[in-house]
């Protein structure tokens, strides 16, 4: 057999399980807050076919789909992101009620440069709001997104909005093309916040070929505040409807208590073609060169591309790789090294089944158990229960079988205790929830 170098592509990762156990702990809580604000569960397939996906993204974005042939010569791609795909849902699905409101936590696959935080194949975190043309549904996802962020510990953020019809308007202002040199334009300024203004103005100039003029009045709309922007576009209908929309999503923002969260960045263009209002970016506050760790917004067109009429939808969607990877980098997190709670030790062949007994009862009371898997000296075992973190040790020896009990130790302390077999998982159960050290 001929030998292999074991290998992972680059952008591609392992989690092994001490890192896996704390990231699904999050995906969970993460999860159990979207379904706390009414979100259902949504899977859709990892592949579909090619043009589903292509001319949703934008010419980068399409370059970027893992793209191939299958074993039945079909045209298919690995999934962009999970809206496209959502949307896909949409309009094969037409009986389905409105608004529909769904979240989806799911791996998808962008054949971009790896850098820090950035992969090709992470998990993202959707809760989108189809038939809902209100503001509210705007902003109730800028709320969702917080508090799904803050329910993993993570509170110091702030969630940058801005409105595709603002920069249609300017764009229109400044005689720019429709189509690929309007949505040039707006992939260029999208990467404002990483490259700064003189590299952005010279992208403008050389690579969409705008003149100083526009280029000047691209970066005076930029230094505008929130308050000017109707002013601003007073004879541009589109212009002046995104300052309203902008100016009642901060309303909103505030009545929803987290306006101290949400400023207005003209600069956050939303590279991808199927946005049509609000867009939004969150980055950490605290994460210094980290780029969004939470994006979205309105995609009210994007049906049309399969047929249907308009249907106001709107979305956000958390990267939990990048935000994952930043909190182990920083410390942030605690990494678990074992899901298990309790190791049952095994004396010997004749007292196993008494052994299995009690892991089985502890597992029914709740508590994470495991039975050490062999015939082997205590000494061995205690040493893997001290390697895999278990906070308590159960012993089944002869004594204590025949007293039809069990000596627990707790494995931070050392303490050991003789207690009653069925008052065990009682016992440790109270244990748990008044000894900090066993958190």
């Amino acid at each position: 057999m001929k030998k292999i170098t074991p290998r992972v592509l680059r952008g591609f990762r392992d989690y092994l399980p001490e890192t896996m156990l704390t990231k699904q702990r999050m995906l969970d809580t993460i999860a159990k807050t979207f379904e706390s604000f009414g979100f259902s569960p949504l899977a859709t397939p990892a592949i579909e076919y090619a043009d589903i996906l292509l001319g949703k993204y934008g010419d980068e974005g399409d370059k970027l789909l893992y793209r191939f042939k299958d074993n039945g010569d079909r045209d298919v791609a690995l999934r962009y992101d999970l809206t496209v795909p959502l949307s896909r849902v949409i309009a094969m699905n037409g009986q389905l009620n409105k608004p529909f409101k769904r979240y989806q936590i799911a791996p998808v696959w962008r054949a971009e440069k790896p850098g820090r935080g950035r992969f090709r194949e992470f998990v993202q975190c959707d809760i989108d709001m189809i038939g809902v043309p209100s503001m509210m549904a705007d902003a109730e996802c800028l709320l969702v997104g917080a508090r799904a962020l803050e329910s993993i510990g993570v509170n110091e953020f702030v969630i940058r909005v801005n409105n595709r019809k603002l920069l249609t308007a300017l764009l229109k202002r400044h005689q720019i093309e429709e189509g690929e040199p309007a949505l040039g334009v707006l992939r260029t300024l999208d990467k404002l916040p990483k490259i700064g203004e003189p590299a952005t103005r010279e992208l403008l100039r050389t690579q969409d070929h705008l003149n100083d003029e526009a280029i000047d009045g691209i970066f005076e709309f930029l230094g505008l505040e929130a308050s000017a922007l109707r002013e601003y576009f007073s004879s541009d209908e589109t212009g002046v409807r995104g300052a309203e929309e902008i100016a009642e999503l901060l309303s909103l923002a505030d009545e929803m208590g987290i306006g101290d969260k949400v400023e207005v960045d003209l600069s956050i263009a939303r590279g991808l073609d199927y946005y049509t209002g609000t867009i939004y970016e969150t980055f950490l506050t605290n994460g210094d060169g980290l780029g969004a760790v939470m994006s979205g917004g309105r995609y009210d067109r994007l049906l049309e591309m399969f047929g249907q009429k308009e249907v106001p939808s709107v979305g956000i969607s958390l990267g939990i790789d990048r935000l994952f990877s930043f909190l182990c980098e920083t410390e942030q997190v605690k990494l678990e090294h074992s899901p298990t709670e309790v190791l049952v030790t095994v004396f010997d062949s004749s007292l196993r089944g008494h052994s299995y007994g009690i892991a089985e009862e502890l597992r029914k009371a709740g508590l994470c158990s495991e039975i050490y898997p062999g015939l082997v000296r205590m000494k061995k075992q205690f040493q893997y229960a001290d390697r895999c973190r278990a906070q308590y040790v159960v012993i089944v020896g002869p004594d204590e079988v025949a007293n039809q009990s069990v000596k627990l130790k707790i494995m931070e302390t050392g303490e050991e205790s003789i207690i009653p077999r069925e008052d065990l998982s009682t016992f440790i159960s109270t244990l748990k929830q008044t000894d900090p050290l066993s958190n």
